[in-house]
C-alpha cells in the first residue's frame, strides 16, 4: 500500500506548467517502472478524478486536486490571519503584496493580493513555484532553517540564474542569509525579473518557528526611494501576524513602526 501511495505521488509531481500532459510510455520512463504498471497507476488515479484522460494513453491533472487545492486554501489557518492584515497593508500602500512557504525545496505562493498601483507580478500567483534563493521570501524562509537543509533543498548544481542580479554560489548564498538571519528581513533586488524589488520578512508561529513569509513587490524606482518605509512596514506587517498566530517573542531587528499609509509615495 505504502509503496502504491509512493509510485502516486511521484507521478502526480510530474505534471508541471512546463509538462502538463504525460503519456503512459513517457511517464514509465520517468519513473523508471514498467510500462504496464504506470498504466495501471494512471488508470486508478483517474477513477479517483486526481487525473484525466485526454487521449489514448495520455492524462492530465483532474479537478479534484483543484478541489483539494481550495480546501487546503480555506482550512490553513495562518492564511486567514495573514490575508487580513495583507488587505489592510494593501488598501494603506496600494503595493502588491504575496503570502508563501517553503515546500519540497521550492517557493510556493499561498496568497496574492494586487495593489492599485499598477504593477503586474506576473511570475507570482496562488500554486506558483519559485526557486527558493532568489526571491524575498524564498530567502526569508530558508534564513530560518538549518545549513544542512539549506544544502538539502537547493541542491548541489549551480543556483539558476533568473538575471544578472541572481545569487548564483553557495558562499554567496550563505553569506545573504546570515545577514537576512540579522536583521530580519530579505531583499529581491532585481534577482527574479528586472524592474522588480521585494521586501520580506517572516512570520511565526507561537512557538516562534518560522512558518511563512509575507512581501511587497515594487517597481524598482519606487523601492529605491521609499525602500526604508517599504522594510518597516513589511517588519510590522508580519509581526502583526505573527502575534495573531500567539506570538510575542519580541520584534525584529528592524524595529516596526506604526503603519502609516504613505502619502509621499507617488502612483504610477
Amino acid at each position: 500500500m505504502l509503496q502504491t501511495l509512493q509510485k502516486a505521488a511521484r507521478a502526480l509531481t510530474l505534471f508541471t506548467p512546463m509538462h502538463p500532459e504525460w503519456s503512459v510510455g513517457d511517464m514509465a520512463k520517468a519513473l523508471e517502472l514498467p510500462k504496464s504498471s504506470v498504466s495501471e497507476l494512471l488508470s486508478s488515479l483517474a477513477e479517483q478524478n486526481l487525473l484525466r484522460r485526454v487521449g489514448p494513453g495520455r492524462y492530465r491533472l483532474g479537478w479534484r486536486l483543484l478541489e483539494l487545492g481550495q480546501t487546503l486554501l480555506k482550512t490553513t489557518e495562518f492564511r486567514e490571519e495573514a490575508r487580513a492584515v495583507m488587505q489592510e497593508m494593501v488598501a494603506a500602500w496600494g503595493e502588491t503584496m504575496h503570502l508563501a512557504v517553503l515546500e519540497a525545496g521550492t517557493v510556493v505562493y499561498l496568497e496574492k493580493l494586487r495593489g492599485q498601483q499598477g504593477l503586474q507580478v506576473e511570475l507570482s500567483g496562488i500554486g506558483v513555484r519559485l526557486p527558493a534563493h532568489c526571491s524575498g521570501v524564498g530567502k526569508v524562509l530558508l534564513a530560518h532553517q538549518p545549513w544542512p537543509e539549506v544544502l538539502r533543498v537547493v541542491g548541489d548544481d549551480q543556483l539558476y540564474p533568473f538575471t544578472a542580479n541572481t545569487i548564483t554560489s553557495l558562499d554567496a548564498l550563505a553569506e545573504e542569509l546570515a545577514h537576512v538571519r540579522q536583521r530580519g528581513y530579505a531583499y529581491d533586488l532585481e534577482e527574479v525579473s528586472i524592474g522588480l524589488c521585494c521586501v520580506a520578512a517572516p512570520i511565526r508561529d507561537y512557538e516562534g518557528n518560522v512558518i511563512a513569509a509575507i512581501s511587497f513587490s515594487t517597481p524598482t524606482h519606487r523601492f529605491r526611494k521609499h525602500r526604508e518605509q517599504y522594510t518597516r512596514a513589511i517588519v510590522e506587517g508580519a509581526q502583526r501576524i505573527s502575534e495573531r498566530l500567539g506570538y510575542y517573542g519580541g520584534t525584529s531587528a528592524c524595529k516596526s513602526t506604526k503603519l502609516k499609509s504613505p502619502s509621499s509615495v507617488p502612483a504610477i
